[in-house]
């Protein structure tokens, strides 16, 4: 397989998480409108290193200054960050960086990891599945669509609490078979 068609790969198992995940058990209520407009980027890095993980993600911020007509940018990590608490040690020094940088107040993120396990949580809690993609990822939200979409929202406050409930309903082995489902994209 080519590097094209790797990252292909990996945009589509990541694309078929979104809409057959997210989207469908709306896990994201505001996924839906997105995906129907066409306006989510899907950008895989394939560094390794923390600090060109880095420069490459400062980078897509500024391809998101220069696009407005895209609304979020999932950054998909295959390699180098497949270990829970080194992937949350890049979490970190990334929300940093992006405030040492001056997105504060324009990009928050949020974050996906196969492994992904709540503070606090035994790692076989279905709720984890919330925050699980198929590769470790940075969502990088455009904070003044989010505020717009929560304003228009009923009771956003209550979106995590119904996820983990649902998540919880639904169990581990429901959520683990959706994500393998992904690796074989329509």
């Amino acid at each position: 397989m080519s590097e094209q068609q790797e990252i292909q790969a990996i945009t589509d198992e990541t694309r078929a998480w979104v809409t057959k995940v997210i989207m469908k058990y709306n896990i994201c209520p505001f996924a839906r409108r997105e995906v129907e407009r066409n306006s989510i980027r899907y950008q895989v890095c394939n560094e390794t290193r923390m600090e060109l993980v880095l420069q490459a993600l400062l980078d897509e911020c500024q391809f998101l200054d220069t696009h407005p007509e895209v609304e979020t940018s999932l950054f998909i990590l295959p390699r180098g960050f497949e270990g829970f608490y080194l992937y949350l040690d890049l979490l970190g020094i990334a929300e940093d960086l992006l405030v040492e940088e001056g997105y504060e107040g324009t990009y928050q993120l949020a974050s996906f990891h196969p492994d992904y396990c709540f503070d606090g949580e035994p790692q076989d809690d279905p709720a984890n599945f919330t925050n699980r993609a198929p590769y470790p990822t940075l969502h990088i939200i455009r904070e003044e669509g989010m505020a717009a979409a929560l304003a228009s929202y009923n009771e956003p406050e209550s979106i995590p609490e119904r996820n983990i409930a649902f998540a919880r309903r639904k169990g581990s082995e429901f959520f683990a078979r959706l994500l393998q489902e992904c690796k074989k994209p329509d």
